[in-house]
C-alpha cells in the first residue's frame, strides 16, 4: 500500500472514531513519538500530541509491566477541561483521541480498540 494511500485510510478510520460521542480530536502516531495523520487538531498541537502520546504510553506500558500487571490496554489522562485518551494499535502505531470533560470513556475505548485493529492491518 503506498503512503498516500495508506494515510488516506488512516484518516479515514480517524474520522468514523470522531463520529463517537464528543470526540473534539483524534490522531494516530508511530510508537516512537512521530506523527503519522489527525483530524480535528491544529497541526503544530498534533506533532506535539504525537510526540507526548509516545512518551505516555511507553511510561504506562513500563509501569504495568514492571508491576506485572499484564499488558497495558489504555490510558486516560482527565483534566478539568477534558480527557485525553490513548491506546496502542499494533507494533508501529498509536491512536489518541481528545474528548471534553462530560464524556464517558467506555464507548470510545469500544471505537479506539476497533480502530486499532484496522490500523494494525493498513500499517501491517
Amino acid at each position: 500500500m503506498n503512503n498516500i494511500l495508506t494515510i488516506k485510510t488512516m484518516e479515514e478510520i480517524l474520522r468514523e472514531i470522531n463520529k463517537t460521542s464528543k470526540i473534539d480530536a483524534s490522531a494516530i502516531a508511530s510508537r516512537d513519538g512521530l506523527l503519522l495523520c489527525s483530524i480535528q487538531c491544529e497541526p503544530n498541537k498534533a506533532e506535539a500530541l504525537a510526540a507526548l502520546l509516545a512518551a505516555m504510553v511507553g511510561s504506562a506500558e513500563a509501569a504495568v509491566a514492571g508491576l506485572g500487571k499484564g499488558v497495558l490496554e489504555s490510558i486516560i489522562v482527565e483534566s478539568i477541561d477534558g480527557k485525553l485518551i490513548g491506546t496502542g494499535a499494533g507494533p508501529k502505531a498509536l491512536i489518541t483521541v481528545i474528548t471534553g470533560p462530560d464524556v464517558s470513556p467506555g464507548l470510545i475505548l469500544i471505537e479506539m480498540k476497533k480502530a486499532s485493529e484496522k490500523i494494525k492491518k493498513v500499517l501491517g
